[in-house]
């Protein structure tokens, strides 16, 4: 069964990564696509351009709605899609808070329609095998989660230099970073904070978050998330009796690249793969045949409570 896609939005991520991953999958088609611009919507080249968000909502032969508008925005379409009855897989991160993924979560429920959250490194072979090797204890209990998603970059006009419309590291990036903790440590259910530096740039967002926490009372984790430093990726996890490390390939962005990981004392190697492909199958075979696996909006949630943790820190 194909399922059919509609996007609400037409800029980077989806021309460069989601609308080729759903041409690249088995199991979807690009059916739609409805932006503020009539004309980079078409460049697409999906079955139909809508005039407006609504209309693509109103067509009925629609079955999923992928959004990448910008973060302020995602309560709202998120929701409407989901009273069209839409499944929706919604671009990172989920909302601007927990009090908003909770409503999405809900609305969801009331819906009975699938909501996931885009965080496409979860897909990555390499990922998935680094969750596996922590919960099979190959390296024993956890001791330390070392990470840093970093890059330097001179942005205008980009929503993500806006703090009203969602801006800043933390939100954008250090989220990835979140998302691991959650994973390996069976959803960081009891998290201190230990530091929480902050460094804000003319526009009032941050533009480094360095976060030192200790999660379920023996796991020590630091992440730095930061749009001011043009330093490497990095994810190093320490166990009692042995440790893991990204070696090649961008620890949480590798993309169309082979990538490999270090466990203990061996090199393992993946292939190349494009993770968004991997991300738009299993949400299209959730779809049609509800065997599909997807991130568990439990994890959605309980990363917008740490990131709101951490901003109120």
């Amino acid at each position: 069964m194909t399922v059919n896609w509609g996007f609400l939005g037409a800029g980077w991520i989806a021309n460069r990564a989601t609308a080729p991953a759903v041409r690249a999958a088995n199991n979807a088609q690009l059916f739609g696509v409805a932006s503020r611009d009539r004309a980079r919507s078409a460049k697409f080249e999906p079955q139909n351009v809508y005039d407006s968000y609504q209309q693509l909502l109103d067509d009925p032969q629609i079955e999923v709605v992928y959004i990448s508008l910008a973060n302020h925005q995602h309560l709202e379409w998120v929701t409407r899609s989901l009273e069209a009855g839409k499944h929706v897989l919604c671009e990172k991160p989920l909302g601007l808070n927990a009090i908003e993924v909770q409503k999405m979560i809900e609305c969801a429920q009331r819906c009975n329609r699938l909501l996931v959250e885009a965080v496409w490194t979860r897909w990555h072979p390499r990922f998935k095998r680094i969750a596996e090797v922590v919960a099979s204890g190959e390296i024993g209990e956890l001791l330390t989660i070392e990470s840093q998603f970093t890059f330097k970059s001179e942005m205008t006009e980009n929503y993500r230099l806006d703090p009203a419309l969602g801006g800043g590291a933390l939100l954008d990036i250090g989220c990835y970073q979140i998302n691991a903790w959650v994973a390996l440590t069976n959803g960081a259910k009891d998290l201190k904070l230990n530091i929480v530096e902050r460094k804000l740039g003319p526009t009032k967002i941050d533009l480094t978050t360095d976060v030192k926490a200790t999660i379920n009372n023996q796991i020590e984790a630091h992440f730095r998330s930061s749009f001011d430093f043009d330093a490497p990726q990095k994810l190093k996890i320490d166990g009692r009796s042995g440790s893991i490390a990204t070696e090649s390939g961008e620890s949480f962005s590798t993309w169309r690249e082979p990538s490999s990981l270090r466990v203990n004392d061996r090199i393992e190697q993946f292939y190349s793969v494009d993770a968004f492909v991997e991300m738009i199958q299993q949400v299209s075979e959730q779809v049609a045949n509800n065997s599909g696996w997807v991130m568990p909006l439990t994890d959605s949630l309980r990363v917008a409570q740490i990131l709101d943790q951490i901003i109120a820190s």
